[in-house]
């Protein structure tokens, strides 16, 4: 038996003034998208920018369903849109914002698993990590280097 040490790092900005013109400017798309989500279940709402290599940026919003499984992050939403769109052009970075409008969300909202697990295929597929912002409504904003910092062990194609 053997004792691994895993460590990860971030960067955690106060507000969004903090963030570099380029980071505030994909979580403004973040911003915008979050408010165009379809959350009448759960009233959180969730928006995803993703900025490409092209510079072009692609949105998504969660969008859900009455059947809860059927519905989809907003995450998965931006990287599907992207991968559909632009099939070979990389990603850079990844923002997130997600609000609710039963209270005030005040912490940072990293992706759930299903997303990290979605994000981590796209990294893998383009040899080449992206960074990760991430945000509530208001307060502080988390931003990591690549997904690898946010799922260590992940699953990929090698375990097939």
């Amino acid at each position: 038996m053997k004792k691994i040490q895993i460590t990860t790092a971030a960067i955690v900005f106060s507000a969004i003034s903090e963030l570099s013109s380029e980071d505030k400017l994909l979580m403004d798309k973040a911003i915008e998208a979050r408010k165009k989500a379809y959350a009448p279940y759960s009233k959180f709402s969730v928006g995803a920018a993703l900025l490409l290599e092209n510079n072009e940026i692609v949105t998504g919003s969660n969008q859900e369903n009455a059947a809860y499984p059927s519905g989809m992050c907003a995450e998965r939403v931006a990287i599907w849109k992207a991968g559909s769109e632009y099939p070979n052009v990389k990603i850079l970075q990844l923002a997130i914002s997600a609000s609710s409008s039963i209270n005030t969300v005040d912490k940072p909202v990293g992706p759930c698993g299903a997303c990290r697990q979605s994000l981590s295929e796209y990294e893998i597929k383009q040899k080449q990590a992206f960074s990760i912002l991430f945000m509530g409504e208001v307060g502080e904003i988390i931003k990591t280097p690549s997904l690898d910092s946010l799922l260590p062990f992940s699953f990929d194609s090698s375990y097939l």
